[in-house]
């Protein structure tokens, strides 16, 4: 305290503090915000009062108006369930077919699908399931796994490559990484799914992996390329591409044989929600 001093200019005590010559005034807190600060604890001494606030060590205040959002919650999902249980007991009843067949229950089981779709499967599939690299496009009309109803009905309830025990399930060796072939071949082999797609490649190198392809991918993708959906191997002679169509894309697919995991909804999802959002990935995004 005994620096402090009065600035000749402001005419303001100093606080005694300094630093590289510039001295701190020691002008008072503004009124505006000290009635803000103590309003501000006020508030925050009713709110402890009213509403649950403080934790102990086998629960917690309460508060006087005894609020609880999880009570909340309860009860409008409650009130909900009675407002859907109608329909909700309609399609928990129909079949698959009956449900596309009926116009209204339809668009109850798209609307109950969107939902679920959007909170659920949008993290990897895209907002309206338009997909991304190593994430299946449910725009298009190209299915791994089958784009019927029923395909897609269990391909969500059971999952792919997932811990279900009837989960989808198929394997892309890694040619390169397990030395299965040689990296000159594994170029080989590329140049031929390249010309497999119906574009430009090295016609020698399509040539020496034409017996390669024969003996180490026919029986998945089939002898002219296009695919297996009984066993999930996709189709080489479209345009679509799930881990990307470049050839540096192709050569790492043949390389590491990448195969992502979709997880089984069986357990998570009640069998209606199941159907609703079977029938809203078929109606929505191109199902066959």
């Amino acid at each position: 305290m005994a620096n402090r001093e009065t600035d000749e200019v402001t005419g303001v005590d100093t606080t005694g503090h300094e630093w590289d010559g510039i001295r701190e005034l020691d002008n008072p807190l503004p009124r505006w915000w000290l009635y803000m600060f103590w309003a501000g604890i006020a508030a925050a001494v009713v709110y402890w009062v009213l509403m649950p606030a403080w934790p102990g060590v086998s629960g917690y205040t309460r508060g006087v108006l005894s609020q609880s959002d999880r009570a909340d919650v309860a009860v409008a999902l409650k009130d909900l369930q009675t407002i859907r249980g109608a329909q909700a007991a309609k399609l928990k009843n129909a079949t698959l077919e009956q449900i596309e067949a009926d116009p209204e229950l339809q668009a109850y089981a798209q609307a109950v699908g969107q939902s679920v779709f959007g909170d659920n499967c949008a993290t990897c599939h895209g907002v309206g399931g338009v997909g991304a690299k190593g994430y299946a496009n449910l725009r298009d009309d190209v299915w791994l796994w089958g784009g019927s109803l029923e395909q897609i009905h269990h391909t969500i309830q059971v999952g792919i490559r997932s811990d279900n025990p009837q989960s989808r399930m198929s394997q892309m060796p890694a040619f390169g990484r397990d030395q299965m072939l040689t990296s000159a071949q594994i170029n080989d082999l590329t140049e031929y799914v390249v010309a497999l797609s119906g574009r430009t490649a090295d016609a020698a190198a399509v040539r020496r992996a034409a017996p390669i392809y024969q003996e180490q991918c026919s029986a998945c993708h089939a002898a002219d390329g296009t695919g297996d959906q009984a066993q999930g191997a996709p189709n080489l002679t479209d345009q679509e591409w799930l881990y990307g169509s470049a050839r540096a894309d192709i050569q790492g697919q043949i390389w590491n044989g990448r195969g992502g995991v979709m997880p089984s909804w069986q357990s998570r999802f009640d069998p209606e929600t199941l159907k609703a959002l079977a029938v809203y990935i078929h109606s929505n995004a191109g199902g066959q």
